[in-house]
């Protein structure tokens, strides 16, 4: 608008020069002839000044601010416009360049690719609202989304304990439970549902009793059918072996089985460690031994040595069975110690003796 109102001063100024110019010929008697014949006057040094300073001012002096798109609901219309004088608004124009960007009605393909191939910068901006405004039709829509009865009961009614869903969660109880010998008795405790219930409040916890008849013992079965598999392609191996005591002063025999794999890895396997209330003589102990070797299905000849303490019992036992005996370092070194420990001490209440008899 403001160019259209700037090429009309233009024009006025040149009238005038064309009017002073014929006032001149009229005065010599040759105004009519001067004016047909006479080619166009140049501007006047006032239009040419006018022309250089809105020349100066930009585009932004040039043009006046552009109206938006009526109805126009997409986010492109914040980067075009049309002139206040486009009533029909028939002639989009870019708000930065002011370029014409020939259009269809309702159709934004060419807005999009005038930005993108002028003005990138604005292009990244106008997409990143794009986005925006999807990703908020969609939470819209999610949220307004109303919850069927049948999904209402749903998220509430317990799950069947023969469900996929009830069985994990079930054997991750027994996993916790079997192997970091947790007590069965935290099953029926409050504060343990509460936390299943907080975690899936559809999940309904099983008795204590079934953990500790059913699914304890049936992990047992599936963590030996492993070991026994795994053992079966091995060809020599070692053992060592212990007795020792609970808090509860309960008599206990343990087993260890170690071989070196296929892919040249040490493994240490815990055959057993099983009540032991028999006397603790050397022939009981060699058949306990014996025993638990032939449950695992593992070959007295296939065993290359046995680890003990210098207990004598157990030093019999392994006598009887005929294996070979290798003493335990790290018991034989405890033994030292605690030797080393009680002659330092004993020379030193020696010393100590010595010098008060002495000073007396």
């Amino acid at each position: 608008m403001s160019t259209i109102l700037g090429m009309h001063a233009v024009s006025m100024l040149s009238c005038q020069a064309h009017r002073s110019e014929a006032a001149c010929c009229s005065w010599t008697g040759q105004a009519n002839q001067s004016v047909k014949s006479a080619p166009p006057a140049p501007k006047s040094i006032f239009a040419c000044s006018l022309i250089s300073e809105m020349a100066a001012a930009g585009p932004e002096a040039e043009l006046g601010d552009l109206i938006p798109k009526k109805n126009g609901m997409s986010v492109i219309w914040e980067y075009f416009g049309f002139e206040a004088t486009d009533v029909h608004q028939k002639q989009v124009l870019c708000k930065t360049c002011r370029a014409k960007v020939a259009t269809s009605s309702g159709n934004t393909t060419n807005l999009y690719r005038h930005l993108k191939n002028h003005h990138g910068n604005l292009h990244d901006e106008c997409m990143m609202k794009k986005s925006g405004e999807k990703s908020s039709l969609v939470t819209q829509a999610h949220s307004s989304k109303q919850t069927t009865i049948r999904a209402s009961f749903a998220s509430v009614i317990p799950y069947d304990k023969s469900s996929r869903r009830h069985r994990e969660i079930t054997t991750a109880i027994t996993h916790y439970i079997g192997k970091d010998m947790v007590s069965v008795n935290m099953v029926p405790k409050d504060r343990f549902e509460n936390l299943l219930h907080t975690l899936d409040r559809r999940y309904v916890i099983s008795s204590r009793t079934y953990f500790n008849q059913v699914a304890i013992p049936q992990l047992c079965a599936e963590c030996k059918e492993k070991v026994v598999t795994e053992l079966k392609n091995v060809e020599y191996y070692a053992t060592t072996t212990d007795m020792w005591s609970s808090r509860t002063t309960e008599p206990y025999l343990s087993l260890t089985v170690h071989f070196v794999n296929d892919n040249f890895e040490l493994k240490s396997r815990c055959r057993q460690t099983a009540y032991f209330p028999t006397d603790h003589t050397g022939e009981n102990i060699a058949l306990g031994l014996r025993e638990c070797l032939s449950s695992w299905g593992l070959n007295e000849e296939e065993q290359m040595c046995i680890t003990t303490d210098n207990a004598a019992n157990v030093i019999k036992a392994v006598e009887l069975n005929q294996w070979t005996r290798l003493k335990c370092f790290g018991h034989r070194l405890h033994l030292a110690i605690g030797k080393c420990k009680s002659v330092c001490l004993c020379e030193c209440l020696f010393v100590k003796l010595f010098i008060h008899t002495d000073l007396i």
